[in-house]
């Protein structure tokens, strides 16, 4: 990253140069702290629940969850992630006036790969929007996870949307 770049995200370079230099280190800086996050949850867990994190207005990152709908009525019960993150989103949205940029990260199928990916989705009040998955798979003979490149993918907008 040390050339304002995220490894591995395809044309991250014109991203990059497409929006002011404190926009893309907001970003970027969820991005990061999102997947890194998420990978430790699934090493220690073995999977993760959706979540947020936000870029507070003075600058400081901080984590965002809700409970899952079902937890309360039974904790075996599956969880369902959509309700999860529509409900993140709802709870960003009412509270986007004490934060600069936001991302919710989840745990997402990619179908053509035939694997599991956290997936990072952010945005900037100033309307900048940048996305990125990272590919992961269980090694059960180390009993570790094993993560492919993260590359870049497509977003819009759900918290700054009005």
């Amino acid at each position: 990253m040390a050339d304002g770049t995220l490894p591995g995200a395809e044309g991250q370079g014109a991203w990059r140069d497409s929006v002011p230099d404190s926009t893309a280190t907001d970003l970027e800086n969820l991005l990061g702290t999102g997947v890194s996050a998420a990978q430790e949850q699934l090493q220690r867990n073995g999977g993760f629940l959706p979540f947020a994190l936000t870029v507070q207005n003075d600058g400081e990152v901080r984590l965002v969850a809700v409970s899952p709908a079902d937890a309360a009525d039974d904790p075996d019960a599956d969880f369902d992630a959509d309700a999860m993150i529509s409900d993140l989103h709802t709870l960003l949205r009412q509270n986007r006036d004490d934060f600069r940029a936001a991302a919710i990260v989840c745990d997402i199928m990619l179908v053509e790969e035939d694997s599991d990916a956290i997936h990072v989705a952010a945005e900037h009040r100033d309307g900048s929007v940048f996305a990125a998955v990272l590919p992961y798979a269980a090694n059960t003979a180390t009993r570790t996870w094993e993560f492919g490149e993260l590359g870049a993918d497509t977003n819009e907008p759900a918290i700054w949307v009005d």
